[in-house]
Protein backbone atom coordinates (compact mmCIF):
# COMPACT_ATOMS: atom_id res chain seq x y z
CA UNK A 1 0.00 0.00 0.00
CA UNK A 2 1.45 3.44 -0.88
CA UNK A 3 2.56 5.28 2.26
CA UNK A 4 0.28 8.28 1.56
CA UNK A 5 -2.78 6.02 1.43
CA UNK A 6 -1.68 4.17 4.55
CA UNK A 7 -1.16 7.40 6.49
CA UNK A 8 -4.53 8.74 5.37
CA UNK A 9 -6.20 5.57 6.61
CA UNK A 10 -4.38 5.79 9.94
CA UNK A 11 -5.39 9.41 10.42
CA UNK A 12 -9.03 8.51 9.74
CA UNK A 13 -8.80 5.61 12.20
CA UNK A 14 -7.13 7.92 14.73
CA UNK A 15 -10.02 10.37 14.63
CA UNK A 16 -12.70 7.67 14.74
CA UNK A 17 -11.06 5.78 17.58
CA UNK A 18 -10.07 8.60 19.90
CA UNK A 19 -12.91 11.03 19.60
CA UNK A 20 -16.60 11.01 20.14
CA UNK A 21 -18.40 12.78 17.31
CA UNK A 22 -17.52 16.40 18.05
CA UNK A 23 -18.12 19.57 16.12
CA UNK A 24 -15.43 21.99 15.03
CA UNK A 25 -16.56 24.25 17.85
CA UNK A 26 -15.90 21.64 20.57
CA UNK A 27 -12.97 21.16 22.96
CA UNK A 28 -14.33 18.42 25.22
CA UNK A 29 -11.25 17.30 27.16
CA UNK A 30 -7.73 18.25 28.22
CA UNK A 31 -5.81 19.34 25.09
CA UNK A 32 -8.94 19.14 22.97
CA UNK A 33 -10.34 16.39 20.69
CA UNK A 34 -8.23 13.26 20.97
CA UNK A 35 -5.78 15.11 23.24
CA UNK A 36 -4.01 16.47 20.15
CA UNK A 37 -3.88 20.14 21.29
CA UNK A 38 -4.53 21.25 17.72
CA UNK A 39 -7.20 23.52 16.24
CA UNK A 40 -7.94 24.68 12.70
CA UNK A 41 -9.83 27.73 13.97
CA UNK A 42 -8.68 31.31 13.36
CA UNK A 43 -7.55 33.63 16.14
CA UNK A 44 -6.20 37.18 16.21
CA UNK A 45 -2.45 37.55 16.57
CA UNK A 46 -2.74 40.15 19.33
CA UNK A 47 -4.97 40.69 22.34
CA UNK A 48 -4.96 42.44 25.71
CA UNK A 49 -7.41 44.18 28.05
CA UNK A 50 -8.53 46.49 25.25
CA UNK A 51 -8.05 44.47 22.04
CA UNK A 52 -9.95 41.36 20.95
CA UNK A 53 -11.19 40.58 24.46
CA UNK A 54 -14.78 39.42 23.96
CA UNK A 55 -15.56 38.88 27.64
CA UNK A 56 -14.10 38.03 31.03
CA UNK A 57 -15.69 36.67 34.18
CA UNK A 58 -14.51 36.35 37.77
CA UNK A 59 -14.29 32.75 38.96
CA UNK A 60 -15.30 31.55 42.44
CA UNK A 61 -11.83 30.13 43.08
CA UNK A 62 -8.36 29.35 41.77
CA UNK A 63 -7.21 26.42 39.66
CA UNK A 64 -4.92 25.09 36.95
CA UNK A 65 -7.51 22.98 35.10
CA UNK A 66 -8.52 23.89 31.56
CA UNK A 67 -11.99 24.84 30.35
CA UNK A 68 -13.86 22.28 28.24
CA UNK A 69 -16.52 23.12 25.63
CA UNK A 70 -19.24 21.07 23.98
CA UNK A 71 -21.80 23.03 21.97
CA UNK A 72 -23.16 25.83 24.16
CA UNK A 73 -21.75 24.27 27.35
CA UNK A 74 -18.45 25.40 28.91
CA UNK A 75 -17.20 23.96 32.19
CA UNK A 76 -14.29 24.75 34.45
CA UNK A 77 -13.26 23.66 37.94
CA UNK A 78 -11.96 25.76 40.83
CA UNK A 79 -11.10 25.45 44.52
CA UNK A 80 -11.65 27.81 47.45
CA UNK A 81 -11.43 28.03 51.23
CA UNK A 82 -7.78 27.05 51.57
CA UNK A 83 -4.53 27.53 49.69
CA UNK A 84 -5.86 30.17 47.30
CA UNK A 85 -3.00 32.49 46.26
CA UNK A 86 -3.58 36.02 47.53
CA UNK A 87 -6.58 35.05 49.68
CA UNK A 88 -4.86 34.20 52.96
CA UNK A 89 -4.11 30.72 54.25
CA UNK A 90 -7.67 29.64 55.08
CA UNK A 91 -8.44 26.32 56.71
CA UNK A 92 -7.77 22.88 55.26
CA UNK A 93 -11.13 21.74 56.60
CA UNK A 94 -12.81 24.56 54.67
CA UNK A 95 -11.39 23.43 51.30
CA UNK A 96 -14.07 23.14 48.64
CA UNK A 97 -14.05 22.49 44.91
CA UNK A 98 -16.36 24.11 42.39
CA UNK A 99 -17.67 22.97 39.04
CA UNK A 100 -18.75 26.06 37.10
CA UNK A 101 -21.02 26.17 34.04
CA UNK A 102 -20.44 29.18 31.80
CA UNK A 103 -22.18 30.40 28.65
CA UNK A 104 -19.27 30.32 26.14
CA UNK A 105 -20.84 33.09 24.04
CA UNK A 106 -21.43 35.67 26.76
CA UNK A 107 -19.34 34.58 29.75
CA UNK A 108 -22.32 34.58 32.10
CA UNK A 109 -22.18 31.94 34.83
CA UNK A 110 -25.18 29.62 34.59
CA UNK A 111 -24.55 27.64 37.75
CA UNK A 112 -21.89 26.65 40.26
CA UNK A 113 -21.79 23.45 42.29
CA UNK A 114 -19.72 23.22 45.47
CA UNK A 115 -18.10 19.89 46.33
CA UNK A 116 -16.92 19.31 49.89
CA UNK A 117 -13.42 17.89 50.19
CA UNK A 118 -12.86 14.45 51.64
CA UNK A 119 -10.41 14.73 54.52
CA UNK A 120 -7.62 14.37 55.31
CA UNK A 121 -6.20 16.32 52.34
CA UNK A 122 -2.54 17.06 51.73
CA UNK A 123 -1.47 20.45 53.00
CA UNK A 124 -0.76 23.42 50.74
CA UNK A 125 3.01 23.12 50.70
CA UNK A 126 5.76 21.82 48.46
CA UNK A 127 4.68 21.11 44.91
CA UNK A 128 0.97 21.42 45.73
CA UNK A 129 1.61 25.13 46.16
CA UNK A 130 2.57 25.21 42.46
CA UNK A 131 -0.84 24.05 41.23
CA UNK A 132 -3.38 23.84 44.08
CA UNK A 133 -6.43 21.61 44.36
CA UNK A 134 -8.22 21.94 41.01
CA UNK A 135 -5.67 20.70 38.50
CA UNK A 136 -7.62 17.94 36.75
CA UNK A 137 -9.45 19.09 33.62
CA UNK A 138 -13.02 17.76 33.38
CA UNK A 139 -14.43 15.95 30.34
CA UNK A 140 -17.86 16.45 28.78
CA UNK A 141 -20.23 14.48 26.54
CA UNK A 142 -23.75 15.04 25.24
CA UNK A 143 -25.33 13.85 28.50
CA UNK A 144 -22.97 14.74 31.32
CA UNK A 145 -19.90 16.53 32.58
CA UNK A 146 -17.38 14.55 34.66
CA UNK A 147 -14.94 16.12 37.12
CA UNK A 148 -12.09 14.54 39.09
CA UNK A 149 -11.09 16.01 42.44
CA UNK A 150 -8.40 13.63 43.68
CA UNK A 151 -9.21 12.17 47.10
CA UNK A 152 -12.74 13.56 46.75
CA UNK A 153 -13.34 11.26 43.80
CA UNK A 154 -14.93 11.51 40.37
CA UNK A 155 -18.26 13.38 40.08
CA UNK A 156 -20.83 13.42 37.29
CA UNK A 157 -23.47 16.11 36.70
CA UNK A 158 -26.02 16.62 33.98
CA UNK A 159 -25.95 19.85 32.00
CA UNK A 160 -28.48 21.50 34.31
CA UNK A 161 -26.12 20.96 37.25
CA UNK A 162 -27.95 18.02 38.81
CA UNK A 163 -25.55 15.67 40.67
CA UNK A 164 -25.75 12.18 39.18
CA UNK A 165 -23.07 10.12 40.91
CA UNK A 166 -19.82 10.28 42.86
CA UNK A 167 -17.20 7.51 42.95
CA UNK A 168 -14.12 7.44 45.22
CA UNK A 169 -10.89 6.24 43.59
CA UNK A 170 -8.58 6.24 46.62
CA UNK A 171 -7.47 8.50 49.47
CA UNK A 172 -3.74 7.85 49.59
CA UNK A 173 -0.87 10.21 48.82
CA UNK A 174 2.32 9.60 46.91
CA UNK A 175 5.60 9.61 48.79
CA UNK A 176 6.06 13.26 47.83
CA UNK A 177 2.48 14.45 48.46
CA UNK A 178 2.40 16.50 45.28
CA UNK A 179 -1.35 16.31 44.77
CA UNK A 180 -3.56 15.11 41.95
CA UNK A 181 -3.03 16.23 38.36
CA UNK A 182 -4.21 13.77 35.69
CA UNK A 183 -7.33 14.57 33.66
CA UNK A 184 -10.20 12.30 32.68
CA UNK A 185 -10.71 10.72 29.24
CA UNK A 186 -13.71 8.93 27.73
CA UNK A 187 -13.67 5.61 25.92
CA UNK A 188 -16.88 3.96 24.70
CA UNK A 189 -19.14 3.94 27.78
CA UNK A 190 -16.28 4.44 30.23
CA UNK A 191 -14.77 7.35 32.11
CA UNK A 192 -11.09 6.54 32.56
CA UNK A 193 -9.18 8.06 35.48
CA UNK A 194 -5.48 7.92 36.32
CA UNK A 195 -5.66 7.67 40.11
CA UNK A 196 -1.92 7.14 40.54
CA UNK A 197 -1.67 9.71 43.34
CA UNK A 198 -4.73 8.39 45.19
CA UNK A 199 -4.31 4.61 44.87
CA UNK A 200 -1.54 3.76 42.37
CA UNK A 201 -4.22 2.67 39.94
CA UNK A 202 -5.92 3.37 36.62
CA UNK A 203 -9.69 2.78 36.62
CA UNK A 204 -12.62 2.71 34.27
CA UNK A 205 -16.02 3.87 35.53
CA UNK A 206 -19.37 3.41 33.85
CA UNK A 207 -20.46 6.80 32.46
CA UNK A 208 -24.10 6.39 33.44
CA UNK A 209 -23.70 5.03 36.97
CA UNK A 210 -20.12 5.67 38.10
CA UNK A 211 -19.73 1.96 38.90
CA UNK A 212 -16.17 0.70 38.64
CA UNK A 213 -15.74 -1.53 35.58
CA UNK A 214 -12.06 -2.40 35.95
CA UNK A 215 -8.97 -1.37 37.91
CA UNK A 216 -5.30 -1.81 37.00
CA UNK A 217 -2.79 -1.35 39.81
CA UNK A 218 0.97 -1.25 40.22
CA UNK A 219 3.54 0.49 42.41
CA UNK A 220 5.24 1.79 39.25
CA UNK A 221 2.29 4.17 38.84
CA UNK A 222 3.44 6.29 41.78
CA UNK A 223 4.47 9.70 40.40
CA UNK A 224 2.74 9.02 37.07
CA UNK A 225 0.78 12.25 36.65
CA UNK A 226 0.05 12.29 32.93
CA UNK A 227 -3.37 12.02 31.36
CA UNK A 228 -3.78 8.59 29.66
CA UNK A 229 -3.80 8.55 25.86
CA UNK A 230 -6.03 6.42 23.61
CA UNK A 231 -4.00 5.02 20.72
CA UNK A 232 -5.66 3.34 17.71
CA UNK A 233 -3.65 0.34 16.53
CA UNK A 234 -6.14 -1.19 14.11
CA UNK A 235 -9.86 -1.22 13.44
CA UNK A 236 -10.18 -3.87 16.15
CA UNK A 237 -7.66 -2.59 18.68
CA UNK A 238 -7.18 0.57 20.72
CA UNK A 239 -4.54 0.83 23.45
CA UNK A 240 -4.71 2.99 26.56
CA UNK A 241 -1.17 4.28 27.04
CA UNK A 242 0.25 5.83 30.20
CA UNK A 243 3.82 6.83 30.99
CA UNK A 244 5.26 6.07 34.42
CA UNK A 245 8.73 6.38 35.94
CA UNK A 246 10.83 3.72 34.23
CA UNK A 247 8.01 2.21 32.16
CA UNK A 248 5.29 2.86 29.60
CA UNK A 249 2.10 0.80 29.82
CA UNK A 250 -0.26 -0.15 27.03
CA UNK A 251 -3.59 -1.38 28.48
CA UNK A 252 -6.70 -2.79 26.88
CA UNK A 253 -9.23 0.00 27.64
CA UNK A 254 -12.09 -2.52 27.63
CA UNK A 255 -10.63 -4.69 30.38
CA UNK A 256 -7.67 -2.87 31.97
CA UNK A 257 -5.40 -5.82 31.16
CA UNK A 258 -1.78 -5.03 30.32
CA UNK A 259 -1.18 -5.62 26.60
CA UNK A 260 2.41 -4.39 26.47
CA UNK A 261 5.03 -2.45 28.38
CA UNK A 262 8.37 -0.90 27.61
CA UNK A 263 11.13 0.08 30.00
CA UNK A 264 12.90 3.42 29.74
CA UNK A 265 15.39 5.59 31.61
CA UNK A 266 13.12 8.52 32.54
CA UNK A 267 13.22 8.59 36.33
CA UNK A 268 11.32 10.66 38.85
CA UNK A 269 7.83 11.90 38.10
CA UNK A 270 6.23 11.71 34.64
CA UNK A 271 3.91 14.69 34.28
CA UNK A 272 3.53 15.20 30.50
CA UNK A 273 0.96 13.06 28.74
CA UNK A 274 1.95 10.60 26.05
CA UNK A 275 1.84 12.33 22.65
CA UNK A 276 0.15 10.33 19.90
CA UNK A 277 1.08 10.30 16.21
CA UNK A 278 -0.11 7.90 13.53
CA UNK A 279 3.11 5.86 13.64
CA UNK A 280 4.86 6.90 16.86
CA UNK A 281 4.24 7.81 20.47
CA UNK A 282 6.40 10.26 22.40
CA UNK A 283 7.13 10.33 26.12
CA UNK A 284 8.71 13.20 28.03
CA UNK A 285 9.49 13.74 31.69
CA UNK A 286 11.56 12.76 34.66
CA UNK A 287 13.26 14.80 37.34
CA UNK A 288 14.40 17.27 36.41
CA UNK A 289 15.05 16.85 32.74
CA UNK A 290 15.58 13.14 32.34
CA UNK A 291 14.80 13.13 28.64
CA UNK A 292 12.39 11.95 25.98
CA UNK A 293 11.88 9.00 23.64
CA UNK A 294 9.79 7.68 20.80
CA UNK A 295 7.82 4.44 20.93
CA UNK A 296 6.30 2.36 18.17
CA UNK A 297 2.66 1.60 19.11
CA UNK A 298 0.99 -1.78 18.89
CA UNK A 299 3.44 -3.87 20.90
CA UNK A 300 2.83 -7.08 22.82
CA UNK A 301 4.32 -8.23 26.10
CA UNK A 302 7.77 -6.79 26.84
CA UNK A 303 8.12 -4.39 23.90
CA UNK A 304 11.25 -2.59 25.12
CA UNK A 305 13.56 -3.81 22.37
CA UNK A 306 10.99 -3.85 19.59
CA UNK A 307 9.19 -0.58 20.32
CA UNK A 308 11.57 2.02 21.76
CA UNK A 309 13.07 4.18 19.00
CA UNK A 310 15.10 7.32 19.48
CA UNK A 311 16.01 8.75 22.87
CA UNK A 312 17.03 12.30 23.72
CA UNK A 313 18.23 14.19 26.76
CA UNK A 314 15.89 17.08 25.91
CA UNK A 315 12.77 17.04 28.01
CA UNK A 316 9.76 18.84 29.40
CA UNK A 317 9.20 18.51 33.13
CA UNK A 318 5.59 19.75 33.44
CA UNK A 319 4.06 20.80 30.11
CA UNK A 320 3.08 18.26 27.46
CA UNK A 321 4.83 19.21 24.19
CA UNK A 322 2.75 19.64 21.05
CA UNK A 323 3.30 17.76 17.80
CA UNK A 324 2.66 19.52 14.51
CA UNK A 325 4.06 18.56 11.14
CA UNK A 326 7.21 16.57 11.82
CA UNK A 327 8.30 18.49 14.90
CA UNK A 328 7.69 18.64 18.65
CA UNK A 329 7.55 22.04 20.38
CA UNK A 330 7.43 23.24 23.98
CA UNK A 331 8.77 25.77 26.47
CA UNK A 332 10.05 24.12 29.63
CA UNK A 333 9.72 25.14 33.27
CA UNK A 334 13.01 27.06 33.07
CA UNK A 335 11.93 29.28 30.18
CA UNK A 336 13.75 27.44 27.37
CA UNK A 337 12.00 26.93 24.02
CA UNK A 338 12.63 23.62 22.26
CA UNK A 339 12.00 22.09 18.87
CA UNK A 340 12.81 18.45 18.12
CA UNK A 341 12.63 16.52 14.88
CA UNK A 342 9.89 13.98 15.66
CA UNK A 343 11.34 11.31 13.37
CA UNK A 344 14.89 11.37 14.73
CA UNK A 345 14.71 13.12 18.10
CA UNK A 346 17.43 15.53 17.04
CA UNK A 347 17.31 19.01 18.49
CA UNK A 348 16.40 21.70 15.96
CA UNK A 349 16.59 24.59 18.40
CA UNK A 350 16.99 25.32 22.10
CA UNK A 351 16.45 28.98 22.82
CA UNK A 352 16.24 31.12 25.95
CA UNK A 353 12.93 33.02 25.82
CA UNK A 354 13.90 36.57 26.71
CA UNK A 355 10.26 37.63 26.90
CA UNK A 356 9.95 35.50 30.05
CA UNK A 357 11.24 37.57 32.94
CA UNK A 358 9.57 35.93 35.95
CA UNK A 359 11.46 33.52 38.17
CA UNK A 360 10.48 30.16 39.61
CA UNK A 361 8.82 27.83 37.12
CA UNK A 362 7.60 30.36 34.54
CA UNK A 363 5.62 27.92 32.35
CA UNK A 364 3.13 25.37 33.66
CA UNK A 365 0.58 25.17 30.82
CA UNK A 366 0.97 22.95 27.76
CA UNK A 367 1.26 24.56 24.30
CA UNK A 368 -1.49 24.35 21.70
CA UNK A 369 -1.43 24.75 17.91
CA UNK A 370 -3.87 27.07 16.14
CA UNK A 371 -3.44 26.75 12.37
CA UNK A 372 0.15 27.84 11.74
CA UNK A 373 0.87 29.22 15.21
CA UNK A 374 1.81 27.81 18.60
CA UNK A 375 0.40 29.40 21.75
CA UNK A 376 2.28 29.04 25.03
CA UNK A 377 0.68 30.46 28.17
CA UNK A 378 3.24 31.61 30.73
CA UNK A 379 2.42 32.07 34.37
CA UNK A 380 3.17 35.80 34.65
CA UNK A 381 4.38 37.01 31.26
CA UNK A 382 1.33 36.55 29.08
CA UNK A 383 0.72 34.22 26.15
CA UNK A 384 3.56 33.84 23.65
CA UNK A 385 2.78 33.21 19.99
CA UNK A 386 5.39 31.28 18.00
CA UNK A 387 5.34 30.04 14.39
CA UNK A 388 4.48 26.36 13.95
CA UNK A 389 7.66 25.74 12.02
CA UNK A 390 11.19 24.79 13.04
CA UNK A 391 12.44 28.37 13.22
CA UNK A 392 12.39 30.11 16.59
CA UNK A 393 10.60 33.45 16.69
CA UNK A 394 8.21 35.19 19.06
CA UNK A 395 5.47 36.67 16.90
CA UNK A 396 3.52 38.25 19.75
CA UNK A 397 3.36 38.49 23.51
CA UNK A 398 -0.20 39.06 24.74
CA UNK A 399 -1.13 39.77 28.33
CA UNK A 400 -3.90 41.09 30.52
CA UNK A 401 -2.19 43.77 32.58
CA UNK A 402 -5.14 44.04 34.95
CA UNK A 403 -4.70 40.44 36.18
CA UNK A 404 -1.62 39.81 38.30
CA UNK A 405 -2.56 36.25 39.28
CA UNK A 406 -0.89 33.21 37.75
CA UNK A 407 -2.04 31.74 34.43
CA UNK A 408 -1.36 28.03 34.83
CA UNK A 409 -3.98 26.38 32.63
CA UNK A 410 -3.61 25.01 29.13
CA UNK A 411 -5.95 27.06 26.88
CA UNK A 412 -9.00 25.81 25.00
CA UNK A 413 -10.01 26.80 21.45
CA UNK A 414 -13.51 26.48 20.04
CA UNK A 415 -15.28 28.30 17.22
CA UNK A 416 -12.59 30.92 16.53
CA UNK A 417 -12.47 31.73 20.23
CA UNK A 418 -9.64 31.24 22.69
CA UNK A 419 -10.42 30.57 26.36
CA UNK A 420 -7.76 31.39 28.95
CA UNK A 421 -8.02 31.01 32.72
CA UNK A 422 -6.05 32.54 35.53
CA UNK A 423 -6.36 32.07 39.27
CA UNK A 424 -8.90 34.90 39.20
CA UNK A 425 -10.79 34.91 35.91
CA UNK A 426 -11.83 33.17 32.72
CA UNK A 427 -11.20 35.11 29.48
CA UNK A 428 -12.55 34.74 25.97
CA UNK A 429 -10.45 36.09 23.08
CA UNK A 430 -11.60 36.42 19.47
CA UNK A 431 -11.63 38.76 16.51
CA UNK A 432 -13.49 41.83 17.72
CA UNK A 433 -16.42 43.06 15.63
CA UNK A 434 -15.44 45.86 13.30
Amino acid sequence: MPISIRLTALVALFCLSLCQPVAADDWPQFRGPGGRATSSDSLPLNWDDARNLLWKVDLPGAGTSSPVILGDHLYITCYSGYGVPGAGSGSLEALKRQLVSVDPKTGSIRWTRDIDSVQPEDRYEGYIAEHGYASNTPVVDADRVYAFFGKSGVHAFDHSGKPLWQTPVGKESSSRKWGSAASLVLYNEYVIVNASEESQSVRALDRATGKEVWKATGSVLELAYGTPALVPVSAERTDLVLGAPGEVWGLNPKTGKLTWFAEHSLTGNISPSVIVDTERLYLFGGFRSAGSLSIKPGGKGDATKSSVGWTSRDSSYVATPVLTGNHLYWIDDRGLAYCLDAQTGKQVYRQRVTEITSGGRPVYASPVVVKDRILVVTRQNGTLVLPAKPTYQVLAQNRFASDESDFNATPAIAGDRLYLRSNRRLYCVGEAAK
